[in-house]
């Protein structure tokens, strides 16, 4: 059974933190280059790939004793955050996408699957979201959650995303996104220090 109160959470915190990654920016100058429908097959599927590889990881993580895991979260969630708060904006060099050849459906999807896959693998979001597996024990509302925030920020980023970073500054973003984080790892490693 899906919980709606958990979905909702995890969609909010994945949403915030996928909104001023790379992947975001890699969406945007694809959309703006390709058929917007078929870049999104592409980045809609990459994203399905990691949000199932990232749920499974949380799953397996969940087999932990509760102090344990509780501490292991609390780590990551707090070096999630650390990451946040300390990279630099790469816009420049996500601008920078290679122009694949020809526009079939398969061609640019395909480009699409291929960008997201890679530069997502190992990201905060897939990290983040194999913790709130973990936390939550929950994989399907954590998985539906993750995917759907990741397929609007892709989607955004597809089609509308330009007007919305020209208003909205990636630094803020970024803020809320690991203040949020940091709250989330302090409360983890207080459980377990007080479990």
């Amino acid at each position: 059974m899906i919980s709606f109160s958990v979905l909702a959470f995890v969609f909010g915190l994945v949403f915030i933190s996928e909104l001023p990654d790379k992947t975001a920016l890699a969406s945007l100058v694809l959309g703006t280059r390709y058929r917007a429908s078929y870049v999104f097959a592409g980045v809609a599927a990459a994203f399905a790939v990691h949000v199932t590889l990232a749920v499974a990881a949380g799953s397996v993580l969940t087999l932990l004793p509760e102090r344990i895991l509780s501490a292991i979260t609390g780590v990551l969630f707090l070096g999630g955050a650390a990451v946040l708060l300390l990279k630099k904006d790469d816009a420049e060099d996500d601008a920078e996408v290679r122009n694949p050849e020809g526009q079939s459906f398969w061609k640019v999807a395909g480009a699409g699957f291929m960008l997201i896959l890679v530069a997502e693998f190992g990201d905060l979001t897939q990290i983040m979201t194999a913790n709130l597996a973990a936390r939550y024990d929950d994989p399907l509302s954590v998985g539906l959650g993750a995917v759907l925030a990741l397929w609007a920020v892709g989607g955004l980023g597809i089609v509308g995303g330009h007007a919305l970073m020209k208003r909205v500054p990636f630094r803020l973003i970024s803020r809320v996104a690991a203040l949020v984080m940091v709250g989330l790892g302090a409360w983890s490693v207080y459980e377990a220090v007080a479990g």
